[in-house]
């Protein structure tokens, strides 16, 4: 390493440094941000106020965290887990949503500051950390769908363009080293973007109007709304959510050997419970620290916390500039849909190599444990809605969620009626 985790480092390479974590983290927030403000808003000027307060959002955290929370060199960006319990709740106030965001967020801070992270981190065995990877990439599978196919006019040009998209990210993931090997996102979003508007003559979609709504009424969600269904189906997110943030948090500190991992891991859980109820009450999804980090250390050789601070400045800087955020607004949906397919290939990636390494199936009943609550959830994701819009009110966003059924499914599989066969 050029430079560890406490090194101070020059201005000029922390600036260099501190662009590559920047550019590294833009990706992510326009791929997940775009997602969700298209799916509250259909006016443009409120769909990039929405990503303004996201970048805010993600650029103080950050800061936050580099400073007073775990002080690790971490991506952060939006989480795609609370991306699912948003899709699933759509047709749910956007009040009610974020009110459960932000309570979501107090469970997550009251695990960490009051000590019991610990014993929750017990419940969770490897098979049941395997299947919540597994399951927000196959609960996604319906938002990449429509992404993917959201201009019925080019239904098979869709197809191919977007199956040779995610190839082209996998041959340059393969070939592409050091930092270049970190940057194929973003390449797929600036090459993917321009091939796609010259062959569908589609560019006029970079130059709608920049304007933003901005209205202090819309800076804050107000009134909260409660429904307990929807606080239920997302305190089931927030499970996952913590279960990424402390893997990513884990693969660093083990990486870098650093001091103190239990006290980094309670801040660092806790600053991201933190930072989701802030998120919550502006109404913006809420985010976590991606695991994509030792990559980026070890292409880089700087594993130094400091490059992080400017990075999360330039974050913030971009949401006062409503032109660059109106500019990347205009990406089109095939693009993010493909860019999300190769995400949640990786993401199901990592769970088959954790499947392997630590060789948690081993007969026909453990395989059940990982199988079932898998399928259960691909149903439902894909069930019909006027099926899902059959279910009682009160408990459709818990029994209508994919992603929260198999969850449910494999706590009760691994701790009730398989628990004899525990890795």
């Amino acid at each position: 390493m050029k430079y560890h985790i406490d090194d101070k480092v020059g201005i000029v390479p922390m600036i260099m440094y501190g662009l590559q974590w920047w550019a590294v983290s833009v990706p992510s927030i326009i791929i997940v941000g775009v997602i969700v403000a298209k799916l509250h808003f259909t006016g443009l000027g409120e769909q990039i106020f929405y990503m303004q307060k996201l970048f805010g959002v993600m650029g103080l955290s950050l800061l936050v965290q580099i400073i007073w929370g775990h002080r690790l060199p971490l991506v952060i960006g939006p989480a795609s887990v609370l991306l699912i319990g948003i899709t699933a709740c759509i047709a749910s106030s956007i009040a009610a949503v974020y009110t459960a965001i932000v309570i979501g967020g107090i469970f997550v801070s009251l695990l960490a500051f009051s000590g019991l992270l610990a014993k929750l981190q017990s419940v969770f065995s490897v098979r049941i950390v395997i299947v919540i990877l597994m399951l927000i990439a196959y609960t996604l599978s319906p938002v990449i769908l429509k992404l993917i196919f959201s201009l019925p006019t080019y239904p098979v040009f869709n197809l191919f363009f977007a199956l040779g998209l995610v190839l082209a990210m996998v041959i340059g993931n393969r070939v592409l080293k050091g930092i270049w090997k970190s940057t194929v996102i973003i390449w797929g979003l600036i090459l993917g973007s321009v091939v796609y508007a010259g062959v569908t003559s589609s560019f006029h979609t970079f130059t709608a109007t920049h304007e933003s709504s901005f209205s202090l009424s819309q800076l804050f969600i107000f009134p909260m709304e409660f429904d307990i269904a929807i606080i239920l189906s997302f305190l089931f997110c927030f499970i996952a959510l913590i279960v990424n943030e402390l893997g990513s948090i884990q693969a660093v500190g083990q990486m870098l050997k650093v001091d103190q991992i239990e006290k980094r891991i309670n801040r660092g859980v806790g600053v991201l419970g933190i930072s989701n109820v802030f998120s919550g009450t502006l109404g913006v999804i809420g985010p976590v620290d991606f695991s994509m980090s030792p990559g980026i250390i070890a292409a880089t050789g700087c594993a130094s916390r400091y490059p992080m601070i400017p990075a999360g400045a330039a974050l913030l800087a971009c949401a006062f500039f409503p032109a660059f955020i109106g500019f990347l607004n205009g990406i089109p949906a095939i693009v993010l849909g493909s860019i999300l397919l190769y995400l949640m290939a990786s993401q199901l990636s990592a769970g088959m190599q954790m499947m392997i390494n630590e060789k948690a199936i081993h007969d026909f009943n453990t395989g059940i444990i990982v199988g079932l609550p898998l399928m259960i959830a691909i149903v439902i994701s894909f069930a019909p809605t006027d099926v899902i819009n059959q279910i009682p009110a009160l408990i459709r966003p818990i029994v209508g969620n994919g992603f929260v059924m198999g969850i449910i499914t494999v706590i009760l599989l691994e701790h009730l009626l398989c628990r004899q066969t525990k890795v």
